[in-house]
């Protein structure tokens, strides 16, 4: 990607290697690209190939082995909450706190005043719509509302970045669809640097800007696709032919993968 935007995340040759019973194993290797301020990028690829691992590393979470990961040109070393949330797929949640307590909890651990906390709780809640459930506890809620309250406390610290690991990869097909539109009514009211690992090419595809797809372990990217679709996104635009063409690139990239580890198992037997 060349953005025309200031670079927010960049990566460059980022690899890592663990050791598993004494023996390397490379997780990703050679993961170069960019994500402009305000943009919406999502990585796709087969389970197992450091899709997890990647976001990791952008998080500061782990270290690389190879290569660096910068945020507004400055290399990331440890976690910066202040400035990257991170989202999973479970929106572990406190459950012996309210809701509104959940979204304060960031907030409560670096030291805001309690009535700036209740303030900026408000706020998010109200902005991802769930002002009335503030007293409500997280068992009382549906996944989705739980996914809404996850999203509103990684909201609250005002980061610039929210990194997110499949997070609606646990709800029903209907509700994923929903809470992807949502995703998009926050972010465009936010303007924040969104990065979303998924599996789904359809989520990918109605969410991005542009949709890295990732090789089999060792991770590497293999494609990048524009996905060159208007904005405000609508649910008729998944029935589109250019939705159709964008998501057949991504297939292609992904089978010619997939007959490339197997042409390479074939070789080694």
């Amino acid at each position: 990607m060349t953005p025309s935007r200031p670079v927010v995340i960049e990566t460059r040759g980022l690899g890592k290697v663990f050791s598993i019973d004494r023996a390397p194993l490379t997780a990703v290797q050679d993961i170069s690209f960019a994500v402009p301020e305000g943009g919406f990028v999502s990585l796709v690829g087969p389970s197992g190939c450091g899709k997890s691992t990647l976001l990791q590393m952008l998080a500061g979470l782990i270290p690389s082995t190879t290569g660096q990961v910068l945020v507004d040109g400055e290399v990331v070393r440890q976690p910066a909450p202040g400035k990257i949330a991170i989202m999973f797929q479970d929106a572990t949640l406190l459950p012996w706190k309210r809701v509104s307590e959940n979204v304060e909890f960031p907030l409560e651990i670096a030291g805001m005043p309690a009535a700036e906390r209740r303030r900026r709780a408000a706020a998010m809640l109200s902005l991802v719509g769930l002002a009335e459930f503030g007293a409500r506890y997280p068992h009382e809620l549906s996944g989705g509302m739980r996914q809404r309250v996850s999203i509103a406390r990684a909201l609250a610290p005002d980061p610039r970045i929210m990194l997110m690991d499949e997070p609606f990869g646990a709800l029903d097909e209907q509700t994923r669809i929903r809470m992807g539109h949502e995703l998009l009514r926050i972010w465009s009211k936010t303007a924040k640097t969104i990065f979303l690992i998924t599996h789904s090419l359809t989520e990918a595809l109605f969410l991005s800007d542009v949709v890295l797809v990732m090789s089999h372990r060792p991770g590497r990217i293999v494609g990048t696709i524009d996905a060159g679709l208007p904005r405000p996104r609508t649910y008729d635009i998944i029935g589109s032919a250019e939705f159709g063409a964008a998501r057949n690139r991504i297939w292609k990239l992904i089978g010619q993968d997939d007959d490339a580890g197997a042409a390479e198992g074939m070789a080694s037997l």
